[in-house]
């Protein structure tokens, strides 16, 4: 027993000595008229979150309480989400969240690559003195304790290590893949290969990637001076930073299982529209491998006062009957003698009488017209979907007003209905 006790301590003493720098700043065109108004890691996600809460929360529940989020492509609606939602920590403890926004502190330019935003902020990072920094991307889903991955750095003697996934080999091309050597340390890194390598022994399988990095900072800011100082560098972890450690340092690699059962954790990279789409799905199983429900690991948001969900109506001689099945059902939200089949219902969403929504997101503040029938959609925050219309049953139809994905899912925002109401928030 006083072995675990002594880990505890050992890990807790090691997040106290951390500071994560998320970075935020990404585009994610991939994720098209989603992100017309808002950052990609201010997309709303499950209902009553958006996507930067995931990471925010694991620093928070993994003991690590200074944390940087580089922001930069239109932040409005991130900012606001973190400045409401995220500010209980006390400064007076030394905890923050502090919002690093690219403010040409060295340069007249914008952040360049992952690697420029954080040399950007080196004056800032020094001056917090930390043992260890956590580099985080802000636009992925899942529960992960970076305790556990910083006791393996120390563990491992590491000056890099890398948080990796097991990918089918021919998804694999779109990532970040290691080759590593029996102990685990990395002597290769590709980024986005066409022929990227496998695990040895498993040809089907690579490690890829997560974009999750534990640097030594003493290590971590020689690297980006000497990567800055470098013209033909395009100044990304990924692509300069990592390789050219990888040759002549110590480079680990952490594979991000479940610490109990070994199997794979987790972990969805939310990029495309389909993507995004089956992830909530998921989100609505009877067992859905995210658990939002763990009391012992919750994630944290911004929330609205709002009166709980109502259903309302039970007219069945006219067939306008409130109810939902299969779905989740966020505060605020009015079911008014429609029918909600396998879907997720953000925050103040109203679904009028005999309106039919199945398989879809709907985001906050929208509504469903009357006798509207919607399918395998995503409606955007704030749309007001006239009476009587469908979405989803005629894809060609669908082309000409909306944005049909390649997997067929269709994505509405209030632009392409003419409702010119930008919920950028």
């Amino acid at each position: 027993m006083p072995e675990h006790n002594h880990h505890q301590r050992f890990v807790s003493l090691l997040t106290r000595q951390t500071v994560a720098l998320i970075l935020a700043g990404g585009r994610g065109t991939r994720l098209r008229k989603l992100t017309e108004w808002r950052a990609k890691p201010a997309v709303h996600f499950g209902g009553k979150y958006r996507i930067i809460d995931f990471t925010l929360s694991n620093c928070l529940n993994s003991g690590i309480r200074r944390i940087g989020v580089l922001t930069q492509y239109k932040a409005d609606s991130l900012i606001r989400h973190i400045h409401k939602g995220w500010g209980f920590l006390r400064g007076e403890l030394g905890e923050f969240i502090d919002l690093l926004p690219a403010q040409q502190r060295l340069n007249e330019s914008w952040y360049l690559g992952t690697a420029d935003a954080v040399y950007q902020n080196l004056d800032i990072l020094r001056f917090y003195q930390p043992e260890y920094v956590l580099i985080l991307a802000g636009d992925h889903v899942y529960k992960m304790d970076y305790g556990a991955m910083l006791a393996y750095h120390v563990d491992n003697k590491a000056d890099l290590t890398i948080a990796c996934i097991e990918v089918p080999i021919q998804n694999a091309s779109a990532f970040g893949v290691m080759r590593v050597d029996d102990n685990s340390r990395v002597v290769e890194f590709v980024e986005k290969s066409p022929n990227p390598p496998s695990i040895p022994g498993r040809p089907e399988v690579a490690l890829a990637s997560m974009g999750i990095y534990v640097f030594n900072a003493k290590f971590l800011y020689e690297q980006l001076i000497k990567d800055a100082d470098n013209p033909k560098s395009s100044h990304d972890f990924g692509k300069d930073l990592i390789p050219e450690a990888i040759r002549r340092y110590r480079v680990f690699a952490y594979p991000f299982l479940n610490l109990q059962t070994g199997i794979q954790s987790y972990w969805r990279d939310v990029g495309t529209i389909d993507a995004y789409w089956a992830a909530n799905m998921e989100l609505i199983g009877v067992d859905p491998e995210l658990n939002l429900y763990d009391q012992d690991w919750p994630i944290w948001t911004y929330q609205r006062h709002l009166p709980p969900a109502k259903f309302v109506f039970e007219d069945k001689e006219h067939n306008r009957v409130g109810q939902a099945f299969d779905s989740m059902v966020c505060d605020g939200v009015i079911i008014s003698g429609a029918t909600v089949r396998h879907s997720i219902l953000s925050t103040n969403v109203r679904v009028n009488s005999w309106a039919l929504v199945e398989d879809s997101v709907i985001l906050p503040d929208a509504n469903i017209g009357r006798h509207a029938k919607i399918r395998r959609a995503i409606i955007d925050r704030g749309c007001d979907i006239p009476q009587g219309m469908q979405i989803g049953y005629d894809l060609e139809e669908d082309r000409k007003r909306f944005d049909v994905s390649p997997g067929g899912i269709v994505t509405v925002t209030p632009d392409m209905l003419g409702q010119k109401i930008h919920f950028a928030r």
